[in-house]
């Protein structure tokens, strides 16, 4: 009964974002970011992806990110398991596929995406497992719910040294003078064509920023 005024007050708080909770279709957020109107243009407009029904509208959400603030999605595995009826086991298998979905979904309209949390807070390993399950998706970053999780979220979501070091080769070798206009080259015995050279760019983007965010 809240929820009106809550979301006033958070708009008026002027946030780095705002996320807002069981998101069932376009429509939700359309409704949420009239709600949130009067926020500064740089508060973003978050959605969890928590219902039944928000997985068979997956296409229809992330469009309206072209008309709203929307920029992000939080997969909230927790009350998916409860509408589901569904086990949250280690290896998440009744989740696999609505995670590979919403994966897609989001990639299609540019939105960000965060894998759910792990409650085991208490086991480290058994989080370290699953944020490596998230990367392996192509989650953005993982939500948290103890500051245990902080540094192994930032250890399983950071580009590693070799993929960095591969990322620049690639990228070099797209610049040579003898790769104009070349769709595909051989970089050190192996085949690399221009979506891999995008993807290089991306994960040098990643670690340049994550770089930058530490120094400052």
């Amino acid at each position: 009964p809240w929820g009106a005024d809550d979301l006033a007050a958070a708009a008026a708080a002027g946030p780095d974002a705002i996320l807002v909770p069981k998101v069932n279709d376009g429509a939700d957020v359309v409704a949420y970011d009239k709600a949130i109107a009067s926020a500064p243009k740089t508060t973003a407009l978050w959605a969890m992806i928590e219902t039944c029904q928000s997985l068979f509208t997956l296409p229809q959400i992330a469009a309206a990110s072209t008309s709203t603030r929307l920029s992000c999605w939080v997969m909230g595995t927790n009350d998916l398991a409860k509408e589901m009826r569904a086990r949250l086991t280690p290896e998440r298998t009744p989740f696999l596929p609505v995670l590979t979905l919403a994966v897609a979904a989001a990639r299609t309209h540019g939105v960000s995406i965060l894998d759910g949390v792990c409650n085991e807070f208490r086991d480290i390993e058994a989080f370290k497992a699953e944020a490596a399950q998230g990367v392996l998706f192509g989650f953005d970053g993982k939500s948290l719910i103890h500051p245990s999780q902080i540094g192994p979220a930032n250890a399983a979501f950071t580009p590693d040294a070799a993929a960095v070091v591969w990322a620049q080769t690639v990228v070099a070798a797209f610049e040579a003078p003898e790769a104009a206009g070349r769709g595909v080259l051989k970089v050190e015995g192996r085949m690399v064509e221009r979506l891999h050279l995008a993807e290089a760019l991306r994960l040098i983007g990643v670690a340049d920023a994550i770089q930058a965010r530490e120094a400052a």
